[in-house]
C-alpha cells in the first residue's frame, strides 16, 4: 500500500522550501485571532511583541534574499552603524502606529513568495559572497545561496519558538501541546 499523505521528495530547492514554510506557518500561527493591540504588546522583560518579531524576520527575509542576489552590499555594513542607526533598526521588533497586524502578515506573506521565487530561478545554490561586515560574522567567510536560506528558516524557527513564549504569555495559547 502506497502511504500518500507524505510525498517523497528528493529535489533540494523543495526541501529548502518546505523546511522554510514549516517554520513560516509556526510563526504565522502565533498570531492567530488576535486585535492589532495584541499583535503590538509585550509580555516578557524583552522588548519584543508578536507583530514586531514578524516584521524582524520579514526584513532578515527581505536583506538575505538580496544578498543572494547582490552580495554584502545589499546589506548594511553593521560596523560602521551609529547608536541612532540601531535605534531606528530596533523599530522593527515593535509594532509602530497605524501599523497593522493584517499589513505586517501581508508584508511578510509578499517577502515569503519573493523569496520562494528567487529559490526557484536560482542557477546555482553553491554560488557564494564574501560575509558583510558585522561584529557577529566570521571576517572572511563566504556564504553560498544554500548557507543562506538554512540560515533563513533557523532563524524563523527560533523566532517562532519565541513567539510561542510571547502568545502564551499573552493569553495562554500555545502553537503545539
Amino acid at each position: 500500500m502506497t502511504d500518500t499523505t507524505h510525498t517523497l521528495t528528493t529535489d533540494e530547492r523543495t526541501d529548502l522550501l518546505e523546511a522554510l514554510a514549516h517554520s513560516r506557518r509556526f510563526l504565522r500561527f502565533t498570531t492567530r485571532d488576535l486585535t492589532d493591540e495584541q499583535a503590538g504588546q509585550r509580555t516578557t522583560a524583552s522588548e519584543l511583541c508578536l507583530g514586531g518579531l514578524i516584521k524582524h524576520v520579514t526584513s532578515v527575509e527581505r536583506n538575505w534574499a538580496a544578498f543572494i542576489l547582490n552580495g554584502p552590499s545589499a546589506m548594511p555594513d553593521f560596523t560602521a552603524m551609529t547608536e541612532a542607526d540601531f535605534a531606528r533598526r530596533a523599530d522593527e521588533f515593535r509594532m509602530q502606529p497605524g501599523e497593522t497586524l493584517a499589513g505586517v502578515l501581508a508584508d511578510y506573506e509578499e517577502t515569503a513568495r519573493r523569496t520562494d521565487e528567487l529559490v526557484m530561478a536560482l542557477p546555482d545554490l553553491s554560488a557564494t559572497h564574501p560575509l558583510p561586515e558585522a561584529p557577529w560574522n566570521e571576517p572572511g567567510g563566504r556564504w553560498s545561496a544554500r548557507r543562506v536560506l538554512l540560515h533563513i528558516a533557523a532563524e524563523t524557527a527560533q523566532h517562532a519558538g519565541h513567539a510561542d513564549i510571547i502568545r502564551e504569555s499573552l493569553d495562554g495559547a500555545k502553537s503545539m501541546g
